[in-house]
């Protein structure tokens, strides 16, 4: 039933959008004659030549500058790149929509209800149009008869109390609330300023907190962990001296063995740039397979694959090729 009543009122909306069309003596449906509301909503809605004549026409009508920016070839090319990104200022322009919702017009990729919508909205703004008339008329009276002198004097000096008598207590229950939200505001303000202190007090005891204290130099260093791991081995070949020297007696275990093979750290080094590199390529997968995902959900979905006249989805497709492969092969091979 829901569909329905969506399909109904597509069918409305296109019927008010096509007659609005002959209305404003667009000659591009001057000669059409049609009353099904499917074929209203195939012209308006599927990809054509004629429904992109038919959107530039608009265009034009609305801003005559348009009409500079377009040509015809750019109308009669299969490229119409141009004719998309202008209508998409235009309508930006005009608050109609953003210049990026470029699929609003491009092959009709957007919904039937907005695209219909947007045409709407586009044939308001025509100069013939009987609600864009209408509406402006009204507009144009109610601004003069705001700008006269008199009506400006008295909205400028006021005679009265603008305030009404019932809503004269609000102003003084909206102060009392703006000095409790300011009152807030100052002991959020001081805690604020307690807590910046602190950190301003941890970061001077940090040296490796400070920004100059890094500047020029790189973020990892082969030379510097080489340097380190000089050190580290000193240090572990002084531990060892002194562990037989002074503490092996204390012990009861035997002494640890250190290696001073120093291609253990370059080793290492590699496992952990080997690491680094498996959880990049880890980190691609999520992202390759909702590429993967998308592009099946198109081949599922869009129909890329012409066939007698008309476009079919993969599967469509691939259903049609094994019905002919067995009517052919029935052909060669007969029961």
């Amino acid at each position: 039933m829901r569909k329905m009543a969506r399909a109904s009122t597509e069918e409305e909306l296109a019927r008010d959008v096509f007659t609005s069309l002959q209305a404003v003596s667009c000659p591009l449906v001057e000669d059409v004659k049609l009353q099904d509301p499917g074929s209203i909503l195939q012209l308006l809605c599927a990809p054509s030549q004629h429904r992109s004549d038919i959107l530039a026409w608009i265009c034009c009508r609305v801003d005559p500058n348009f009409c500079s920016c377009i040509t015809k070839a750019t109308l009669r090319s299969r490229d119409q790149e141009v004719l998309w990104k202008e209508v998409a200022l235009l309508g930006q322009e005009l608050m109609l929509c953003r210049a990026a919702d470029q699929d609003l017009l491009r092959e009709g990729r957007a919904s039937v209800h907005q695209q219909l919508h947007f045409l709407q909205q586009l044939l308001t703004l025509l100069p013939g149009s009987k609600r864009s008339s209408g509406a402006r008329t009204d507009t144009e009276m109610l601004l003069h008869e705001l700008c006269t002198s008199e009506h400006v004097s008295q909205l400028l000096t006021p005679a009265l109390e603008p305030w009404p008598s019932h809503t004269r207590t609000l102003p003084a229950a909206t102060r009392a609330s703006c000095k409790a939200s300011r009152e807030e505001a100052a002991d959020v303000s001081s805690l604020l300023q307690l807590s910046s202190s602190a950190l301003e007090q941890l970061q001077s005891e940090c040296d490796f907190l400070r920004e100059d204290a890094g500047a020029g130099q790189a973020v990892f260093s082969p030379s510097l962990l080489q340097v380190a791991a000089g050190d580290l081995w000193q240090l572990m070949a002084a531990f060892s001296r002194v562990y037989e020297a002074d503490l092996r007696a204390y012990c009861c275990r035997d002494a640890p063995s250190f290696s001073t093979d120093p291609d253990v750290f370059q080793r290492t080094l590699r496992l952990l740039e080997t690491l680094v590199t498996e959880l990049e390529v880890l980190k691609e997968v999520p992202e390759a397979f909702v590429s993967m995902k998308q592009e099946v959900r198109s081949l599922q979905t869009q129909r890329r694959y012409p066939s007698g006249g008309q476009k079919l989805t993969f599967l469509e497709r691939l259903e049609e090729l094994i019905r002919r492969v067995r009517g052919v092969s029935g052909l060669l091979h007969p029961r």
